[in-house]
């Protein structure tokens, strides 16, 4: 395992370099930027084929700046220039340990403030230079594919609090312990809550502000997420977050002999949990605790020396290895599908199977109610799956009627 990319150059390339990047934060924003890519390429096509069109919006050009704008500029500003050069002042502790450090609140208001002037000065000067006499109206014309950087906006602040609530949700016991902690860190997040709740702003946002048809959305919303995923369980992997399976000390069967044998079974060493803040599921960790690894050197690795006595079922190369087989399944057959919607249907199933098998061997919290017992990821994707079904049905039953709507 890498927790960070330094540990990744150091034992891969051999380059020891100190820097503040997490390998699964790293996948996480390596994920949003792949779905922007991807979907500014989807968007530009549907337009191309005449199912996504342009937005006019009315906006008013020629004034100066606003007390508002060189006030929320100042903000921006301020923050950036605290943590940035608080971070340049401290880099080693910085680059160590780059979670702790932010919500520790430590950093340079001397740099907070000459970034705020800067930036207070760069937004006057900036609405200066279009500045007329008189501001007026004017109809301004916008392409879906122009709105890429409004939507990492709205993907990364709402995916990272669905990630939040979904976590929270799993682990009541943990957040009621520590709420303040819980919130504010960086740790403790759910990938599939990110992805459900970034999603649903972003296609929000869109169907709101630019009048995008819901159903068309959906078609292109489909074909990345799989990809988004995907990569973000890359990061699982890399990092040993905790997201792995059940204890696993079989052999790996003779028909799976051509494979590693950690892609059956892996102790994931020098992962992040290290032998704190284990994810206690129903007694499963007691068979399978963590232990010391010989020989390694704790300040290099940044304390995470240990691994995990018995090795699990590395359940994120699964559901890598699922998804990204996945996406370029759906990215390669997407034209064939004339009818609006059955492309989110397919995937609404493929992605609640893939989770729901996954589960059976994965460790994670339990919820009872009424005597069954089931997982927060197991209820999401039996919903997935059988919502899936209903809108494939749906979408077939009114295939006329969709294969006329436009997008715009």
């Amino acid at each position: 395992m890498y927790p960070s990319l330094s540990d990744f150059f150091r034992e891969v390339l051999g380059i020891n370099i100190l820097l503040p990047i997490q390998t699964y934060g790293f996948f996480v924003a390596l994920s949003f930027l792949l779905g922007i890519w991807m979907l500014m390429k989807e968007f530009k096509r549907k337009e191309s084929e005449g199912i996504f069109g342009t937005t006019k919006k009315e906006v008013v050009i020629g004034k100066p700046a606003s007390i508002t704008e060189l006030l929320m500029s100042g903000i921006v500003g301020f923050v950036i220039g605290y943590f940035l050069v608080g971070a340049a002042i401290e880099y080693s502790e910085f680059a160590r340990n780059p979670q702790n450090f932010l919500t520790s609140l430590n950093g340079s208001p001397v740099g907070g403030l000459l970034a705020a002037a800067v930036s207070v000065f760069l937004t006057w000067r900036d609405k200066n230079k279009e500045k007329l006499p008189e501001p007026k109206k004017v109809i301004k014309e916008i392409h879906p594919h122009q709105l890429a950087g409004n939507i990492l906006v709205v993907a990364g602040v709402f995916g990272l609090l669905g990630a939040k609530i979904f976590h929270n949700l799993e682990y009541p016991d943990e957040f009621m312990a520590n709420p303040w902690e819980s919130l504010i860190s960086f740790s403790g997040l759910t990938f599939l809550g990110g992805l459900i709740v970034g999603s649903a702003a972003v296609f929000y946002y869109l169907k709101k502000y630019y009048k995008l048809s819901i159903i068309h959305l959906l078609d292109v919303l489909a074909v990345i997420m799989p990809l988004t995923y995907a990569v973000g369980r890359l990061g699982c992997l890399t990092a040993g977050d905790g997201c792995w399976g059940i204890p696993n000390p079989n052999p790996i069967p003779d028909f799976l002999a051509f494979l590693p044998d950690w892609m059956w079974a892996y102790d994931f060493p020098n992962n992040i949990v290290n032998d704190s803040g284990q994810i206690l599921q129903n007694g499963l960790w007691v068979n399978a605790p963590h232990e010391m690894m010989a020989g390694c050197n704790a300040e290099l690795w940044n304390e995470h020396c240990y691994k995990l006595a018995t090795p699990v079922y590395p359940t994120p190369l699964y559901e890598f290895s699922i998804m990204i087989i996945g996406f370029f399944a759906l990215w390669f057959t997407k034209k064939r599908f004339k009818t609006p919607g059955l492309l989110f249907g397919i995937y609404l199933i493929l992605a609640g199977l893939e989770r729901f098998f996954v589960e059976m061997i994965r460790v994670n919290s339990l919820y009872n109610v009424g005597g069954l017992k089931f997982t927060q990821a197991e209820l999401i994707s039996t919903t997935m799956a059988v919502s899936g079904i209903a809108v494939i049905i749906i979408v077939l039953r009114n295939k006329k009627k969709l294969q006329q709507i436009k997008a715009s």
